[in-house]
Formats: structure tokens, C-alpha cells, sequence
């Protein structure tokens, strides 16, 4: 993945997020520290609000036996970015399908079947969702409400919503019922940066002092379960990502489910490095749920936060 960037000697600045084979070995002493846009405001986006205006295209995928709609849209159309996966502060990559997605909905459906998790009833928030998959699924798997959550509201406009509104129909049709009926999905759509995040988010505490004392608590105001896929990729946004984490999950029989490569060369961050935040604060307890190494890309991991 390749964004350019022009600094103030007018060189051109390459920024590689996922550069399978660093110069060095160590991809964070690799990229150029490159100036940020300033985050976009946090907001809640209404499934109204979907983009009437940008080409979407539904295909099928299949995940472990599942069978999801995703959508394909255009960057160009939706940023004016063309061959570009990612422009720090500007776009996050929510368009482009990442395979931690479906790493995550494999490891959840192996959960499911071993009785090792239940999303029935369940309030789910999606961080960084793009697509949406692994939230949709937690729908169709009996969720009370899933809400989703991506840097850009242009993604959740034209591409999330439409995604979630493709899979509704498409169980409609299946079960050969009326759309209205069948869609009983309590879905919500977030956008924003992750340091002001919790503001907008239903269930979440708005303050780490509220957080702390909550956490003692049974909680019935938090998230029960957090799912998050290639969220990890930034060093500078791991501790940001953490504490929001904390705030929306104070419940102590609460989950996060984490998708991610072990290293993301090229700007360091990585499953690993996330859970070195993790281990230094001491509230949650990782452990791996399932690993890819299939030799054609880097090593991916889901990884499971429990509260200790």
C-alpha cells in the first residue's frame, strides 16, 4: 500500500503501511514521519444519510462457510484518491476489504461452535469497521445491537451502510419475507477519531476517572463485546485506540476480539505492539485465538482481551 506526499523541499514522500520486506527489519525506523490532516469530527452518521451519488456494487463472500455481501467502491469516487490505500489523517483504508476481517469472522465462528462465545443479546461495537463484515455477522448471530465505527463518514455513507442494507435484504429474500419485517438489526453508525470517540458512542464512559469507577460495577451501560480488525497498524494511535477501548468495555464479563497482522512493516505498529500497551497497563489478559502463516504474506493473528 503506497500513498505519496509532497514536503516542503518538494521531495516525494512514499508512505508503504504494508511493506512485506523492510530495509532494515525494523519497519518504524523505515517511513518518514509524515504531517497529518487534522482528525475529522466525531459524529453519528444516520442510515438515512447513505450515498446516493457513488457506485456500489454487492458480491458475495464466503468466510468459513458464511456467506456475506460485501461491497466494492470506487477511492477515486469517494476521495479522489486513486491507487491509494491509506493518506494518514485523511483516509484509513475503510474501502479496501483487509483480510483480518476475515481472519476475525473465522475465529468468532470457531468460538460460536465451541461455546466459547455468544453474541445473542449482546451489545457489539465495531472499531475501524470499513466494510462492516465481522459486525453483520454478529447480527446474524443474534446480537441485540451492533455499532459500527470508522475514521472517514464517507466510508460508513457509501459503503458500511449499504453493506449492512445488502445483507438485510438478502436474509429477507432468504427467509421470503417482507424487508421491514425482517430487519430487526439494531445497527448505529459512528465516525470520528479515536481520542473523542467516546463522546458520541451511547455506551461508553466519558471520562477515565467515570471508566475506573465503573469497571468495579455490573455494568449495564458498556459494550459487551469490542471487535476490531488491521486496526493496529499506527504506533502513535495505539495508546489512543486503548483507552477508548477501556471506556467502552467496563463491564467485567466483557470482550475484544483483535484481528491483526504481527508486524505491519514500514510504520511498526502490530498485533504485538499493541498488546505490549496492553500488558504495561495490566487490566485485560491476552490470549491467541488462531494464527495464519500461510508463507504468502505476513503472519496474522486474532488475539482475545479479557478483563482480569
Amino acid at each position: 500500500m503506497e500513498s505519496e506526499q509532497s514536503n516542503s523541499s518538494n521531495e516525494t514522500l512514499v508512505f508503504r503501511l504494508f511493506d512485506e520486506k523492510p530495509s532494515s527489519g525494523l519497519g518504524f525506523l523505515d517511513s518518514p514521519q509524515l504531517p497529518l490532516h487534522p482528525p475529522p469530527p466525531c459524529l453519528e452518521v444516520l442510515p438515512s444519510e447513505v450515498s446516493a451519488g457513488v457506485k456500489y456494487i454487492a458480491e458475495p463472500v464466503n468466510v468459513g462457510g458464511v456467506t456475506l455481501l460485501k461491497g466494492r467502491v470506487s477511492t477515486q469516487d469517494v476521495f479522489a484518491l486513486a491507487n491509494s490505500d491509506l493518506v494518514p489523517g485523511k483516509y484509513e483504508g475503510g474501502l479496501k476489504l483487509w483480510e483480518g476481517s476475515l481472519d476475525l469472522i473465522t475465529a468468532l465462528s470457531s468460538d460460536i461452535k465451541e461455546g466459547k462465545l455468544s453474541f445473542a443479546g449482546k451489545r457489539v461495537l465495531e472499531l475501524g469497521c470499513g466494510h462492516g463484515l465481522p459486525g453483520i455477522f454478529a447480527c446474524q448471530k443474534g446480537a441485540a445491537s451492533v455499532h459500527f465505527q470508522d475514521f472517514n463518514a464517507e466510508v460508513l455513507r457509501c459503503l458500511t451502510i449499504p453493506n449492512v442494507n445488502a445483507n438485510v435484504q438478502k436474509k429477507s429474500e432468504h427467509l421470503a419475507i417482507d424487508m421491514n419485517e425482517s430487519n430487526n438489526w439494531d445497527t448505529r453508525f459512528f465516525a470520528g477519531d479515536w481520542v473523542e470517540l467516546h463522546c458520541v458512542l451511547p455506551y461508553a464512559c466519558k471520562d477515565e476517572n467515570e471508566a475506573s469507577y465503573l469497571a468495579q460495577l455490573d455494568r449495564a451501560s458498556s459494550y459487551d463485546i469490542v471487535l476490531m480488525a488491521e486496526t493496529v497498524y499506527s504506533i502513535s494511535a495505539l495508546p489512543n485506540l486503548y483507552r477508548l477501548i477501556k471506556k467502552c468495555l467496563c463491564n467485567p464479563r466483557g470482550v475484544v476480539y483483535m484481528a491483526a497482522k504481527k508486524y505491519y512493516f514500514g510504520v511498526g505498529g502490530g498485533s504485538r505492539r499493541f498488546l505490549s500497551v496492553v500488558e504495561n497497563d495490566g487490566t485485560f489478559a491476552a490470549s491467541l485465538v488462531s494464527e495464519v502463516a500461510d508463507g504468502s504474506s505476513n503472519v496474522r493473528e486474532v488475539w482475545k482481551l479479557l478483563p482480569k
